[in-house]
């Protein structure tokens, strides 16, 4: 039976997602429980790999076992076995075909910065922050050279593994609320470091560096040395992954996903 999960967490205290020789990482804590369940060991495939200190609001796995258990059991059971920053949203059973990286059609990230001139202490770990005063207007034209299908190889990781630099980004908004201001963004795929890469660069912009028409400059060159330096991951969040309707995942649709206060919470 493979089984799909939705998972919440939040990355400040783990070493990104993926399993590593020196452990404390989302992957191995979740594998852990779920095995515990499970009665036997367990290995889970997600949808996308987050960095150190990058939260999720609704990453997708998926695992295969041979153990029949209720959905709840791999809810509210393996839940009991988490620590307070990981938590299963919801379970669905899937066919074998399905895939939590390779079935997925689109990827949402959300990032929240504080724009202040003093950090924020009850903040520190959920939002990036940026001390001198940005022009969001600046920062929205900018933006607008983005969108579409382009080669993002100037917002690309050294270390990216992706096979083509090649991206369709269907939507980079960026809105505020007081000292917040949240970007959101749609794409079919993204970048290893694409987000925050394109979130400090439009900051660049947004401080007055550079004019917005840089940003268009920077994509066009291709050059990873041109764009800003890779931005903080403490406001980077996985807030969706797409799938086709035939899967049927009990998924919380991204539309629900809204931004309360400090831009942090969905409903």
């Amino acid at each position: 039976m493979r089984i799909a999960l939705g998972v919440e967490y939040d990355g400040s205290s783990y070493f990104g997602w993926q399993s590593q020789a020196v452990g404390r990482t989302v992957q191995d804590t979740l594998q852990a429980a779920i095995s515990q369940i499970a009665a036997a060991p367990v290995s889970v495939v997600a949808a996308g790999r987050t960095d150190t200190g990058v939260h999720a609001l609704e990453q997708v796995v998926h695992f295969d076992t041979n153990a029949s258990r209720p959905l709840t059991a791999w809810v509210r059971g393996v839940n009991a076995l988490l620590p307070a920053s990981i938590v299963i949203i919801w379970a669905h059973p899937v066919p074998d075909e399905f895939h939590a990286r390779f079935s997925a059609i689109g990827r949402s990230y959300r990032y929240c910065l504080l724009n202040r001139s003093i950090r924020s202490a009850v903040k520190a770990g959920k939002v990036g922050w940026f001390h001198l005063p940005l022009d969001i207007d600046s920062m929205r034209e900018a933006a607008g050279f983005l969108l579409g299908e382009h080669d993002f190889s100037a917002f690309r990781a050294a270390e990216c593994q992706a096979k083509s630099p090649v991206k369709r980004l269907h939507n980079l908004t960026i809105t505020q609320d007081g000292e917040m201001l949240v970007f959101d963004l749609d794409a079919n795929a993204f970048l290893h470091h694409m987000v925050r890469n394109l979130v400090g660069s439009l900051i660049y912009v947004g401080k007055g560096k550079y004019p917005p028409g840089w940003l268009r400059d920077v994509l066009d060159r291709r050059e990873r040395r041109l764009a800003a330096p890779t931005f903080s991951p403490a406001g980077l969040y996985l807030r969706h992954i797409q799938y086709d309707a035939r899967w049927g995942l009990p998924q919380i649709q991204k539309s629900g996903l809204v931004r309360i206060g400090n831009g942090l919470e969905h409903g």
